[in-house]
């Protein structure tokens, strides 16, 4: 290659040329192939797909996805275009962030050589000293951690892309489990589908609630108008936790460091409990108490009832409540956690192209309502749309909100029952001068020789006897402390939905093809109620929530197409990851640290040792074992020379058995880690 061939400057662009800006093609590829390259990598996953799905799917299945427009060409489009789309991104961010690099690099170079009138001697003293420059590879290691992270971004996005789509492709249908992965399913309150009201047939409305609890939150979230008082008594409070943490580590590892089996769950849980009173207090008013040991009761005293505001008239810098304010501020302890869950939503919504035209932050009140539209009438809005409501609820909040649902609830009993009043008042009157309309009718005609019959054999009238059954739904049992701490309203909601469509069928019934006043006023009432009570009963209960963040969307989008579903499914679970830790539990967390299969074949002691312990167990197994060794060549590395004395505790005792018996008797030896490691050449005899 002659030197005509190289590009003249770094700011040459062609799209062809090796190494030149906007090229496809570098000097470092030594003239490949790229695209056979690319295009066998997008065949052969398509294949893969395409294989795994002959393989699971039914014949008649797979001729109506065949039918559909070709599955692989639809998989290798998909393919190519998420990996130029990713491959793009990251070349464009390496070579921005290398050219910052070398640039910088160059400029430091040039600054060196022109201190050409310093003494080499005070030069290279200077240097030796260094600088801020000096082996600072700070920002090179920030610009690489940046590049890989949003590759790894992008591809993580491309393949959550893909893992909806195809399961998607495989149920052949949108269900609840299209949304939320089953790590995050467990957060998910509510998630109804439902056919929208003005395109039935097409276009599909999904409510989706998922609530993330305070203690699964990565960044705890308070109210505004938490006092600085409850905000240092939540540090301390955490200070402590960390505090008894490292306490029972330590604990452990002394226990395991003698040789003492590890803690069990409950042993641990008493343990922290126990140590909780070596750093917290009841003693309020004692200065010298524990509980103030890391800030000073007097300086409790001054923040006492301070809010996220002062009265300016009393506002003096100087003060001590005044400083330690703007210190809780400085540290953004109150603001951090909301904050973070906006911005995490707000970007991701970005970088998944789901834009939004009105936002409205309600900071004061912990409330985030966001729109894909201004309009918020649906006759007019487009069939692909959604909705967002993120809102932090407090145990009082939660309190309010159940008060007042129980009160809705009562009010529509009371509406509904007073419609059933009036229809059944009008529907007796319409019986005038007909003898039997109903069951009811002939009831009363046979009832006084029903009597004379019960009269002869004892038995009780129908009238006597209690009537508990109102025949419109089943009789309800007795609330325990649980129903009445948990209140579902199962039983009056299915109530109200009867009692509607019972009177509704009793309208037909009553006036069939005939439509007086009467009908179309009582018709227009009961409409009206299903109206609301559908609206109300789409709502999330709160007594189904517990105090943290509630992310409440809907989403209305085409049945066939449902761009607006499968690109909020990527954006609940990226945000679910970033801002939750998720449901952690205690048992599965140490069930990997724990030795739960503690045996006497596994100490790894295959001769008596000489303490008295070890003659109480049966010798024989042991033996056996030696003797098949003994019948084999010994090993070459038994005959090693001693370990270094900087050995650990657990290679001295494998070493001190080793002495003690030709056979080459190996204690395992746990130490502070697990088992001690094999020394090197031991082929015979190692650990399993």
């Amino acid at each position: 290659m002659g030197s005509i061939d190289l590009p003249k400057s770094p700011n040459v662009f062609h799209p062809e040329k090796p190494s030149a800006v906007g090229s496809r093609n570098s000097l470092a590829q030594d003239y490949r192939d790229q695209q056979k390259e690319v295009n066998q990598l997008l065949e052969e996953e398509s294949n893969k797909v395409l294989h795994h799905m002959n393989a699971r799917l039914p014949k008649e299945v797979l001729e109506r996805l065949d039918v559909m427009g070709g599955v692989k060409e639809k998989l290798y489009n998909y393919f190519n275009q998420n990996y130029q789309n990713m491959f793009n991104r990251y070349m464009v961010t390496a070579e921005d962030e290398m050219v910052k690099k070398v640039r910088g690099f160059v400029d430091r170079e040039e600054m060196r050589v022109l201190n050409r009138y310093t003494p080499k001697e005070i030069a290279n003293l200077l240097d030796e000293v260094g600088g801020a420059d000096k082996f600072n590879t700070g920002e090179i290691e920030k610009s690489m951690v940046n590049m890989y992270g949003h590759l790894q971004g992008h591809i993580q996005r491309g393949v959550n892309d893909l893992e909806t789509l195809t399961n998607s492709l495989l149920r052949q249908k949108t269900d609840v489990g299209a949304f939320v992965r089953g790590e995050n399913a467990y957060s998910i309150v509510k998630c109804a589908f439902k056919d929208n009201i003005y395109k039935p047939k097409t276009v599909t409305d999904v409510k989706l609630s998922v609530n993330i609890l305070d203690s699964e939150l990565i960044s705890p979230i308070f109210q505004y108008q938490v006092t600085v008082e409850y905000l240092i008594k939540d540090l301390v409070s955490k200070h402590y936790m960390d505090e008894i943490d490292k306490a029972i580590e330590k604990l452990k590892d002394d226990n395991i460091d003698q040789g003492k089996e590890e803690m069990s769950d409950g042993e641990i849980i008493f343990a922290k409990m126990n140590k909780v009173k070596d750093f917290a207090a009841d003693d309020v008013d004692n200065p010298k108490s524990k509980r103030y040991d890391v800030i000073a009761k007097e300086l409790m005293d001054r923040i006492n009832n301070l809010r996220a505001e002062i009265d300016p008239a009393t506002f003096d810098q100087l003060n001590i409540r005044e400083n330690i304010k703007k210190i809780v501020d400085t540290e953004n302890i109150r603001n951090r956690g909301f904050n973070t869950a906006i911005n995490s939503l707000t970007s991701i919504l970005d970088t998944s192209k789901m834009g939004y035209q009105y936002i409205e932050n309600l900071k004061n009140a912990r409330e985030l309502i966001l729109r894909e539209y201004d309009d918020t009438n649906t006759a007019v809005l487009p069939d692909e749309r959604y909705q967002i409501r993120l809102r932090y609820f407090d145990n009082a909040q939660l309190n309010a909100e159940r008060d007042a649902y129980k009160v809705m609830i009562a009010s529509f009993e009371t509406e509904v029952e007073h419609l059933w009043d009036v229809l059944d008042t009008r529907y007796e009157d319409s019986k005038f001068l007909t003898r039997v309309t109903d069951f009811k009718d002939l009831a009363a005609i046979y009832k006084r020789k029903i009597k004379r019959v019960k009269d002869k054999t004892g038995a009780p009238i129908y009238e006597d006897i209690a009537k508990v059954w109102d025949e419109i739904s089943f009789v309800k049992p007795v609330d325990t402390e649980v129903e009445k701490m948990n209140r579902t309203f199962i039983f009056e909601k299915d109530k109200i939905r009867k009692r509607l469509i019972i009177m509704r069928d009793k309208l037909k019934k009553m006036y069939d093809y005939q439509y007086p006043i009467e009908r179309r006023v009582m018709e227009e009432r009961l409409t009206f109620l299903e109206t609301e009570f559908n609206k109300f009963d789409y709502l999330i209960n709160p007594f189904h929530l517990q105090p943290g963040l509630l992310l409440d969307i809907d989403i209305t989008s085409i049945k066939r197409k449902k761009a607006t579903l499968d690109g909020m499914a990527n954006v609940l679970n990226e945000f679910l990851h970033g801002v939750s830790k998720g449901f952690q539990d205690a048992a599965f967390a140490s069930f990997s640290r724990r030795r739960s299969t503690v045996r006497a074949d596994i100490a790894q002691t295959f001769a008596a040792q000489p303490d008295e312990d070890a003659t109480a167990h049966d010798p024989a197994p042991r033996s056996q074992y030696l003797d098949m060794l003994n019948d084999s060549p010994a090993p070459a590395a038994l005959e090693a020379p001693a370990m270094a004395e900087t050995a650990t505790p657990a290679q001295k005792r494998a070493k001190a058995a080793t002495k003690s018996s030709k056979a080459g008797v190996v204690d395992s030896g746990r130490g502070r880690r697990g088992r001690a490691p094999a020394p090197k050449g031991k082929k015979g005899l190692r650990e399993i």
